[in-house]
């Protein structure tokens, strides 16, 4: 059955404006910003037909999307989607040792060392197989034409590559922003990008 899939990051939370990092261990809420941005893609979107809404178990997603989930759409938590856990640097702020530490391990994995992972964290490969499990409940809802998608940066990246079928080396040629947009299509037997990186509804709601 054809699928379109909307796959976006969620809002600004306080850590993301201070540049503290914040992975599957931080739970944290919307800043106003956040709630702008949220407000900004459901005026946006809010004529799409969603059937389904799938968000990771953490709360800055499900207040992303809340105006649709208040709407009545069927909504599911996946811990598959979580964002990547950062170990024991999350909830730090940056240091350049922290930067430094950080650039290696991007390096690393770009290289395809994708089972590289900071003290107490995940790796990239850890990540996907739990989101292979999503992949399968994505592929198998015959009924729902139109699925909602609200995710964090970094498990967003690797989720793109899942779908689109690149190596997840490639993470990093997906860019991201706070409600970042990902269309894609899905025609029975594979996805694609229909839309890249798409932060026109910010230009009109959060100027």
């Amino acid at each position: 059955m054809q699928k379109t899939i909307y796959l976006i990051r969620h809002g600004e939370t306080d850590l993301n404006r201070r540049g503290v990092v914040q992975g599957r261990g931080m739970d944290t809420d919307l800043n106003e910003l956040g709630w702008k941005q949220s407000d900004a893609f459901y005026q946006t979107y809010k004529h799409i037909p969603f059937d389904k809404i799938y968000t990771s178990t953490l709360k800055r997603t499900h207040q992303t999307v809340k105006q649709f989930i208040d709407a009545g759409i069927p909504w599911t938590q996946y811990a598959g989607l979580d964002e990547l856990a950062w170990g024991i640097y999350e909830g730090k702020e940056s240091t350049e040792e922290m930067r430094l530490a950080f650039e290696q391990m991007m390096a690393g994995w770009t290289k395809g060392d994708l089972h590289l992972k900071f003290e107490e964290g995940e790796s990239p490969l850890e990540v996907k197989e739990r989101q292979l499990e999503v992949l399968e409940i994505l592929i198998a809802e015959n009924e729902a034409k139109n699925i909602l998608i609200c995710m964090h940066g970094r498990a967003m990246r690797l989720f793109l590559c899942l779908l689109t079928n690149r190596s997840i080396s490639e993470m990093d040629e997906f860019p991201h922003q706070n409600t970042t947009l990902y269309k894609l299509t899905y025609d029975g037997v594979k996805f694609e990008i229909v839309d890249f990186h798409n932060t026109d509804h910010l230009k009109y709601f959060c100027e």
